[in-house]
């Protein structure tokens, strides 16, 4: 049954499903008339209030989880809710702070996405999210510097300015001058190309016997950029902080919806081919409950927005997953701020 638009309803039915939703929301726990009663401020009897509770519930916008129970709004209520009564609230300075407070400066892509993972969690109170970007940073700049006997750190300097380092296994005998002639030789010949093609073409020049390079250089160059070629493939496509959040109070009575969701998170892929969805969209999007089969199941709610480059270009999604009675008011708009002050951060 189809959820009536919010024009339809009364002026007093849509004040008391406001005050329901909000109510959980806050709490986790159905609300009840006399609960309605006291504490809203609303001029009517229990009696009154059950009544149009009633009118709600046969409308498919609220439930009644148990025979003596408050209202709880159903998975239609809430989307009538978000989309049509719900007063966004913008991120507080403190949370505005601790956002672009952790999502400056530079170092390693992988950091900032991690840190993003962990800031949404940690401001949402569930599950943050990331996806990997999906365009690979172009290089400016290749060093090997001598660790001691058999290592060397490799460093690459992306164009956007990120900064990443690999230690990687060498020949006991390798000189600083052969990792210096390496180093400039990918620097040189290289630049302006992603680790992908950067490997291809210096395969093809060894392969051609094309390179100035000796032998212990040459070995160098190959291992160099097969580290990052490697670490490419074997990146997940999307990092997951913060499940302990979803093990509150409230799920501890619903332990079957929890142990799903988990289960769902663990399936990476799934859940990336989900944000994906959110990729093309101009604003947040928002998944409530069965809405989406993947969490059919665990009954949860995906807060999700694209994130851009500083050319414009979306390169992936972040979001929060959580129980359907996340504070979309809050989340949203943090969900929000988050993809922008990380699209700063991406060249």
């Amino acid at each position: 049954m189809s959820s009536p638009p919010i024009s339809e309803l009364t002026d007093r039915a849509r004040e008391i499903f406001r005050l329901v939703v909000e109510g959980y929301l806050e709490s986790g726990q159905p609300v009840g008339s006399k609960t309605l009663a006291h504490d809203s401020g609303i001029n009517l009897s229990p009696a009154s209030i059950r009544s149009v509770l009633a009118d709600l519930e046969s409308a498919g916008l609220l439930a009644a989880p148990h025979t003596s129970a408050g209202r709880m709004p159903t998975e239609s209520g809430l989307r009538l809710f978000v989309d049509g009564m719900m007063r966004v609230a913008e991120p507080t300075p403190e949370e505005r702070a601790a956002i672009e407070g952790r999502l400056s400066g530079s170092g390693p892509i992988e950091q900032a996405l991690e840190q993003t993972s962990a800031i949404l969690s940690d401001l949402s109170g569930a599950a943050g999210m990331v996806m990997v970007p999906t365009r690979e940073a172009r290089l400016a700049q290749f060093s090997l510097l001598k660790l001691g006997q058999g290592r060397a750190l490799a460093v690459l300097v992306s164009e956007d300015g990120a900064v990443e380092n690999r230690v990687i296994e060498i020949g006991r005998g390798i000189t600083p001058s052969a990792l210096e002639q390496a180093s400039n030789y990918i620097t040189a010949r290289l630049a302006g190309r992603t680790m992908a093609e950067a490997s291809r073409a210096i395969s093809r020049e060894i392969a051609a016997g094309q390179t100035q390079l000796d032998a212990a250089s040459r070995e160098l160059v190959e291992r160099g950029l097969a580290i990052w070629s490697r670490d490419a493939a074997q990146r997940p496509v999307l990092i997951v902080r913060g499940q302990a959040n979803l093990l509150d109070e409230a799920a501890l009575h619903d332990i079957e919806r929890v142990r799903s969701l988990i289960e769902d998170l663990e399936s990476k892929q799934s859940v990336a081919e989900l944000l994906e969805t959110a990729r093309e969209a101009e604003a947040t999007r928002i998944f409530i409950g069965s809405e989406n089969r993947l969490f059919a199941l665990s009954g949860s709610s995906v807060i999700a927005s694209p994130y851009r480059d500083r050319e414009g270009r979306v390169v992936g999604v972040l979001g929060v997953i959580g129980p359907t009675r996340l504070n979309y008011a809050r989340v949203i708009p943090m969900v929000d701020l988050t993809a922008r002050s990380l699209g700063k951060l991406i060249g």
